[in-house]
């Protein structure tokens, strides 16, 4: 199962890399679902589905999304594990940062 090391800002942003929003997120449309000590981002099919918009952030084609209002009020800032879930057609993402050295 493939790993992916994601950032959460200071200011609630989610950011992702190029290759992890295209092959997963292709229409840059996710729903934010917390699930105990997770969070799953849910890729929408399009913009009649509602949804928050993935932003490109850089040439590269990284994205970020601003996802502070669906999270706990606990949740700090950091480096987290998330891992693509294809029973559930879901990116898991854990709430629990990873230790800084390891990001």
């Amino acid at each position: 199962m493939e790993t992916w090391l994601l950032e959460l800002t200071a200011q609630g942003y989610l950011h992702l890399p190029a290759t992890l929003a295209q092959r997963y997120f292709p229409t840059d449309l996710l729903v934010v679902l917390p699930r105990g000590d997770e969070v799953w981002l849910v890729p929408l099919c399009g913009p009649a589905a509602g949804g928050l918009l993935l932003k490109q952030r850089n040439a590269r084609g990284d994205r970020s999304v601003l996802i502070w209002e669906a999270l706990p009020p606990d949740v700090v800032p950091g480096w987290r594990r998330a891992v693509w879930d294809a029973t559930n057609g879901v990116l898991r993402m854990t709430l629990q940062p990873v230790a800084e050295e390891m990001a």
